[in-house]
């Protein structure tokens, strides 16, 4: 209880020392023109970094591999060569492809290691820590060697995202613009999250989406930073702009005219809940056994995303699918609407999509290699969908299973419940494919694979909700003390209190006093109104008078100290403030403000300590 009391005492310092939240130092007006200019430069870094991806993927995959992934439908074309249909004539050099993942796994360990290890791994999970646990700080050197990184693993055959840099490009820059203008801690997390949420609304043409998951990535279970809406919103919907006049503005996958009109396929879905939520734990947590297991292996730490690369390029080497971001296989699967001669070849390549794709990208970002694990689970979720919904459909061939609509509908549901952000999910593969007409099934299995996989997530900064997150443990504790009463206390804890008749003789005063039972002694007349207060600062003053005057002379012979007071009506950020000014660890209560005052009650720090952890608790 003493820590309690402590941590709240210093807490309630704090607020007073900052004011507040320092939300009255900067105007809203300004948070907005900032969070704009955020979502411009978060837009353009989209820009280059997309730039950067096509031209390491035409120059390894492309011209030194002949290999030619194919891409999401509206996906950016910066090099035209790279799907022109000569280049396309070069031979496959498949004896290259295990090399390559590795050269690329071993450059982008030594930039890492060399400029800025925290890009290492996936950056949202470093995004999520730096807003929690660091202020909101990102170096400014963090985001171009994530992205230069990102851009070599994956155009070297890389199996990752895109999200991981583009949120770094995006909070990387708000941190610093924050730091630069000398803004509070607070509103340099707002731009922080404002620049995430651009980079992952304009990287994914999911603006709406963007600003949420900013918002919702940050907790593991069903809470939101909601602090961070406005200024997301704004820098999502600048970024998107930005981005999209270079690159058009359309979804990223095109998809079939698919609809939610048959209540009965509610009983189907409900299987693909089940199916992906098993999925999804198994991605996530082959993905932290590499992970572990690669910081557990003893070899120089340069070396470990080679030996990741090397892997995945020999999975590679057997299955090209499980190569780069794998956008193409989902966008056929999302087109996939014939039963047939085909439909064997297709699950096939689902589930093999679904389990190597898995494997390739643990060892690629769980080795300690540069990229994000969003992109990948979606292809992963998307695969798994369409498998579900290819068997289902041979299974019971007069429900017409539409596999398109349980591919798009898996893709949501996977990352949703591996990432813990079932909502702005929804929203984001809806935006992604242009299509709302499946947010029906996909709420409803997002949700059930949610619940299914509560305690299983890919981001292991997040925290579980906002109780825990030291950001708001000041706030919290100073809505608390702001809305409690010292009369909820005197109700709370009724207990015995000591009081002193003003007609006590001075050497039985001494031994109440030397009772230890409590620091301050209300001294009151027979009506029980407040006379004085004594305190055990007193008790070395009355023991150096006379003993003989003190058996002589009673309380009311002598002149009390002036004590700090408290009415029922106080709220408790108000008592802690008079304590504070007096210097006491307890407050008498009495009944009104003018004299005579009736007395009804003490109240101590420890008092508002167990207040504060029984409100918590409930609120709980």
């Amino acid at each position: 209880m003493s820590k309690i009391r402590e941590f709240i005492k210093a807490q309630y310092a704090k607020i007073r020392e900052e004011g507040g939240n320092g939300d009255s130092s900067l105007s809203i007006w300004r948070m907005i023109f900032l969070s704009a200019l955020v979502g411009a430069v978060a837009g353009l870094g989209a820009v280059l970094l997309v730039s950067m991806l096509e031209f390491t993927q035409w120059l390894f995959m492309g011209k030194c591999v002949g290999y030619f992934p194919e891409g999401a439908a509206n996906e950016p074309i910066m090099f035209a060569g790279l799907h022109d249909a000569t280049i396309r004539e070069i031979e496959l050099r498949r004896w290259l492809i295990p090399i390559l993942p590795a050269l690329g796994g071993l450059i982008t360990s030594f930039l890492v290691l060399k400029f800025a290890p925290e890009a290492e791994g996936h950056g949202t999970d470093s995004a999520i820590e730096a807003y929690h646990f660091r202020g909101g700080k990102v170096r400014p050197i963090v985001p171009p060697i994530k992205a230069i990184a990102t851009s070599i693993l994956i155009g070297t055959g890389g199996s990752a995202g895109c999200e991981g840099p583009i949120t770094q490009i995006g909070s990387g820059f708000g941190s610093t613009l924050a730091t630069l203008l000398k803004l509070p801690v607070a509103q340099r997390r707002m731009l922080m999250a404002a620049g995430m949420a651009a980079g992952v609304g304009a990287l994914f043409h999911a603006p709406m989406a963007g600003a949420l998951f900013a918002a919702e990535v940050l907790y593991r279970d069903l809470d939101i930073e909601y602090e961070v809406l406005v200024p997301s919103i704004v820098a999502s919907v600048t970024g998107y702009a930005v981005f999209s006049t270079v690159f058009g503005f359309h979804p990223l996958f095109d998809t079939p005219e698919v609809v939610f009109n048959q209540p009965r396929m509610i009983f189907l879905y409900i299987v693909l809940a089940l199916v992906i939520s098993v999925g999804a734990r198994f991605y996530t947590w082959f993905f932290y056994v590499m992970h572990e297991g690669f910081t557990k292996l003893k070899v120089p730490h340069v070396i470990k995303p080679a030996i990741g690369g090397l892997l995945t390029g020999v999975i590679g080497f057997f299955f090209l699918p499980a190569l780069c971001s794998g956008y193409g296989t989902i966008q056929e699967a999302l087109r996939f609407d014939s039963i047939g001669a085909g439909e064997k070849i297709t699950l096939l390549t689902l589930l093999g999509v679904f389990l190597f794709k898995t494997l390739t990208t643990a060892f690629s970002v769980g080795s300690g290699g540069a990229g994000g694990i969003f992109g990948p689970a979606i292809v992963v979720g998307g695969a798994l969908g369409g498998s579900v919904g290819i068997i289902l459909n041979a299974i019971l061939p007069d429900w017409n299973v539409p596999v398109g609509a349980f591919t798009l509908v898996g893709m949501v549901a996977f990352f949703g419940c591996a990432a813990k952000t079932p909502i702005s999910t929804v929203l984001m593969v809806s935006e992604m494919t242009g299509n709302y007409k499946l947010l029906v099934p996909s709420m409803w299995v997002c949700i059930i694979a949610y619940v299914l996989s509560r305690k299983v997530s890919l981001y292991r900064s997040q925290l579980p909700n906002r109780f825990e997150a030291p950001v708001h443990r000041g706030s919290m504790i100073s809505g608390v003390i702001r809305n409690l009463k010292v009369a909820d206390i005197l109700q709370a804890h009724k207990k015995d209190t000591i009081t002193i008749k003003y007609d006590t003789r001075l050497d039985e005063v001494i031994g109440i006093l030397a009772s230890g039972k409590q620091t301050v002694f209300p001294v009151v007349n027979q009506e029980n109104y407040l006379s004085g207060v004594l305190t055990k600062r007193d008790l070395s003053t009355l023991l150096d008078t006379d003993p003989v005057f003190r058996r002589m002379l009673m309380v009311s012979d002598i002149s009390l100290r002036k004590h700090a007071l408290a009415l029922p009506t106080d709220s408790l950020a108000m008592a802690l403030k008079n304590m504070e000014n007096d210097d006491t660890e307890e407050l008498v209560v009495v009944s009104n403000v003018n004299q005579p005052h009736k007395f009804i009650g003490i109240i101590s720090h420890n008092d508002i300590a167990e207040s504060y952890q029984r409100e918590i608790q409930e609120a709980r």
